[in-house]
């Protein structure tokens, strides 16, 4: 089922070098009034100590300049993730932190689209576990609660759902059998099927997409197993639209250093299968962290762009369905 490249419209949110020397791990996020807003991590290189957030906003089909809109306190920030619940606020989650391993999570929030931010708070105050909340990936609203997509690589890589009810989060564990020792598992993406079941595909060490569900509002989790769709320990991303999931990855399973080629597949069965739409990206260089969301009958897709720039990605679901 894979269609032209034609019916995809591309642009970079900014030109390389006209803000720092590197770029990484973008997200996007459409508001009711028609404003895309974007985020990203930059500075000298990834792990630096100059390494802030910066923000873009798409206003009537023009990206602005971008902002850096955290502070450069001398310790680098990583993997911003922006969230929209009622499609006019804005909630940014971001980790601080020297090593992975010791990162905490920090959110800002912005009452007019962007331009302005509140002060940075840490999001579970006292957590040393390595972050809370969402790790890459946007959170999703089911039944009242805020549920993240989260994971920690202190030691063994481990995926769990944070649920965020009643002014507090709680961790939802998404167990792995001891049979499988050495399997990592990070950065999952979630999406709630029209049963009202909730499924996590996951970035796992072994050379496939792997899967959890949960049937109970995120409370309680299967064992995490394997899918087939390959994928080389790289960022991956999904939305849920009805009864389609659109999942942006790089499908290889062995050249562990390529980000190549980034694609878009859908699936009809809940994840379970998957055909592939279009290549995103298929030359040499770097293409990854894919974020992607869906706003009003069209997919937004954003992602990492040879680490210089970002690229940014409209396509009409109308489009798609011919």
């Amino acid at each position: 089922m894979a269609v032209s490249q034609n019916l995809m419209k591309k642009e970079f949110i900014f030109e390389a070098n006209t803000t720092v020397a590197q770029c990484h791990a973008a997200t996007v996020v459409a508001l009711n009034n028609g404003t895309v807003v974007s985020a990203f991590f930059a500075g000298s290189a990834e792990g630096k100590n100059d390494v802030s957030i910066w923000c873009t906003r798409r206003v009537n089909g023009k990206w602005e300049a971008p902002l850096r809109i955290t502070d450069d306190d001398g310790v680098p920030h990583w993997n911003p993730v922006l969230f929209s619940g009622d499609g006019k606020n804005l909630t940014l989650y971001y980790k601080v932190g020297h090593k992975i391993p010791e990162w905490k999570t920090y959110y800002k929030t912005s009452t007019d689209n962007g331009p302005s931010w509140s002060e940075a708070k840490e999001l579970v105050a006292g957590d040393t576990s390595g972050g809370r909340g969402p790790v890459k990936n946007k959170p999703i609203l089911a039944n009242n609660r805020l549920i993240a997509p989260a994971s920690t690589e202190s030691g063994s890589w481990r995926c769990f759902a944070d649920v965020f009810e009643n002014g507090s989060w709680e961790k939802k564990s998404m167990p792995v059998a001891f049979a499988q020792e050495g399997l990592g598992l990070i950065q999952p993406t979630l999406w709630q099927s029209e049963d009202g079941s909730i499924h996590a595909l996951m970035r796992s060490n072994k050379g496939f997409i792997y899967k959890t569900d949960s049937t109970d509002m995120g409370n309680t989790w299967c064992e995490c197993y394997p899918t087939d769709m390959p994928n080389n320990n790289s960022g991956i991303d999904c939305v849920g639209v009805g009864e389609k999931l659109f999942l942006v990855c790089t499908p290889v399973s062995k050249n562990w250093g390529a980000r190549s080629p980034l694609t878009l597949f859908l699936s009809s069965d809940n994840g379970k299968t998957f055909t592939k739409l279009l290549d995103l990206e298929c030359g040499e260089g770097e293409f990854s962290y894919p974020s992607i969301i869906h706003k009003d009958g069209k997919i937004y897709i954003v992602y990492t762009y040879k680490r210089e720039k970002v690229a940014f990605c409209e396509i009409d679901m109308c489009d798609l369905a011919r």
